[in-house]
C-alpha cells in the first residue's frame, strides 16, 4: 500500500482538532442534499466559507461600501484601510517581504496569466522555452502556449512518473541556456502530489532562471513562506482557501515586478496621463488597473484571520490522517484503482471505478448525498499520461472527518451495485 508522509513534522504532543466545532463555522455544511447530510469532498474545486467571510462580505456591503484610494470622504478611507490591511495580512500569510509585493487578483488563473503575459512580452524571443511540468492545470499551460505563440518561444516539458511525481534529474537537464521561465505547481489538483518547490527554485536559480510557482491547491493545506522557497512569483485563489470567489493573491518579487511592463491600462494604475505619454504608478498599484474586487479582498483578509487562528499543526495532521485513510479504505473497494500515488501528497485521492465512467460514478455518489469532481480536473495532459478519460476525485479540508471517507466508500458500494447486477 501506498506511503502517505506528512510534510509537517510529527509531534507526539500534537493536540486533537476540535473538527466538530470547526464545522459549525460553515453554514453549508449543515445541508441536507438528496434527503441526506451533505458529505463536501470537493474541496480541491473550492472550499466551503466560514461565517466569518460571510459576516465580512455583509458589513462591507452593508456598513462601508465606497471605492478605495480615490476619495477622501468617510466611507471611502474606511474602505481603502480594509483592503490594504487585507494586502498586509496576504503578505504574512504568503510571507513576502514588503506588502507591495502582493498583487490582487482575480485568482491563480489571472495571475499566470498576468506574469505569462507581462514577462512574455518584456523578456521572450523567437527560440526561447518556457518550461513547465507533466502534471499541470490548463490554467498554467494555456498562458504560456498563447505567450509562447506570440513570441515565438518553446514549451518545455518535465517529465513525471507512474507515481505522479516529477522527475528532477530530468529536470534538471531541460534547464537551459534558451530557458527564460520555469513555471510549476506546487501541489498537483489531480494527483494531490506536493512538488520539492525549494529545490527546484534552487537548480532553476543556479542557471538564473526565475520560477513562477501555482500555489491555488497548497495554500489551503499548507505553510507558504516564499522568501524560503525563494520563487520569484507565486499566486494564489481566495476561493479555495475559504475565501470568496473572483479574488486571488500574486506575490512578486519587488525587483521583478519592477522590471515586467502592465498587465492592463486604466484607472489606479498611473502615475500621469496625456495624450502624448501615460506613466505608472509603482507598484502594486501598476497591476491593479481598475476599481478592484473590494468586497472579495476584504472577504479574503477575513479568511485568512480564520486560518490563522487555527493550529496548522493540527490541520495539517487531521488531513494526512484523512488522507492515509481514505488511500487505505478506496484501495479496499473492489474494482477501484488509485491514480497518483506519490510520496509526498497533500489530502487529494483521484481514483477510477474500473468499467464505470466517472461521471456515472460521480452521480450515483451524489445522489447518496457526497459531493466529489469527476472529469479532466482541467489536466488532460494527465488523464492522457495515465490513459484514462476522466477520474473521480475527493479531496479533502480540515473539515472533514473519517466518517465523510465511510459514506463515499458506502456510496461506492451503490456503484458497484448498480453496475455489476
Amino acid at each position: 500500500m501506498t506511503t502517505i508522509r506528512s510534510p509537517v513534522s510529527p509531534s507526539a504532543a500534537r493536540p486533537a482538532l476540535d473538527v466538530a466545532r470547526l464545522r459549525a463555522d460553515f453554514p453549508a455544511l449543515q445541508l441536507n442534499v438528496r434527503g441526506k447530510p451533505l458529505v463536501y469532498l470537493d474541496n480541491a474545486a473550492t472550499s466551503q466559507k466560514p461565517r466569518a467571510v460571510l459576516e465580512a462580505l455583509k458589513r462591507y456591503y452593508e456598513e462601508g461600501n465606497a471605492n478605495v484610494h480615490r476619495g477622501v470622504h468617510y466611507l471611502s478611507e474606511h474602505a481603502t484601510a480594509a483592503y490594504e490591511g487585507a494586502r498586509e495580512k496576504a503578505r504574512r500569510l504568503l510571507g513576502a517581504k514588503e506588502a507591495r509585493e502582493v498583487i490582487f487578483v482575480r485568482g491563480t488563473t489571472e495571475g499566470v496569466n498576468l506574469v505569462a503575459s507581462s514577462f512574455g512580452q518584456a523578456y521572450l524571443q523567437s527560440g526561447d522555452e518556457v518550461l513547465v511540468s507533466a502534471m499541470e492545470h490548463h490554467s498554467n499551460i494555456v498562458p504560456w502556449q498563447l505567450v509562447c505563440e506570440e513570441r515565438g518561444a518553446k514549451l518545455k516539458v518535465i517529465p513525471m512518473n507512474r507515481r505522479g511525481e516529477l522527475l528532477l534529474d530530468e529536470y534538471e537537464k531541460l534547464l537551459g541556456p534558451r530557458t527564460k521561465i520555469v513555471a510549476v505547481v506546487h501541489v498537483s489538483n489531480s494527483l494531490g502530489t506536493i512538488n520539492p518547490i525549494a529545490e527546484m527554485v534552487r537548480l532553476a536559480h543556479a542557471k538564473g532562471i526565475p520560477v513562477l510557482v501555482d500555489g491555488a491547491q497548497a495554500a489551503p493545506h499548507l505553510p507558504i513562506d516564499v522568501q524560503a522557497l525563494g520563487c520569484d512569483f507565486y499566486t494564489v485563489s481566495g476561493h479555495k482557501m475559504f475565501g470568496p470567489t473572483g479574488i486571488g493573491l500574486l506575490y512578486g518579487r519587488a525587483d521583478r515586478l519592477e522590471a515586467l511592463p502592465p498587465y492592463q491600462g486604466g484607472g489606479d494604475m498611473i502615475r500621469s496621463v496625456t495624450f502624448a505619454k501615460t506613466t505608472f504608478a509603482p507598484i502594486p498599484a501598476k497591476f491593479e488597473a481598475g476599481t478592484p474586487h473590494i468586497a472579495g479582498a476584504i472577504g479574503l483578509g477575513a479568511a485568512i484571520d480564520y486560518l490563522a487562528g487555527l493550529d496548522r499543526d493540527a490541520v495539517a495532521a487531521h488531513e494526512q490522517d484523512l488522507l492515509g485513510y481514505a488511500t487505505e479504505q478506496l484501495s479496499a473497494v473492489p474494482g477501484v484503482r488509485l491514480i497518483g500515488t506519490a510520496a509526498h501528497k497533500a489530502s487529494v485521492v483521484s481514483f477510477v471505478v474500473e468499467g464505470v465512467h466517472a461521471h456515472d460514478v460521480g452521480t450515483i455518489v451524489d445522489q447518496q448525498g457526497v459531493a466529489i469532481r469527476t472529469g479532466h480536473h482541467c489536466t488532460q495532459p494527465v488523464m492522457e499520461f495515465f490513459g484514462v478519460p476522466a477520474t473521480a476525485r475527493a479531496s479533502f479540508a480540515f473539515y472533514n472527518t473519517r466518517a465523510d471517507v465511510d459514506a463515499l466508500v458506502a456510496a461506492l458500494g451503490t456503484v458497484e451495485q448498480v453496475f455489476r447486477k
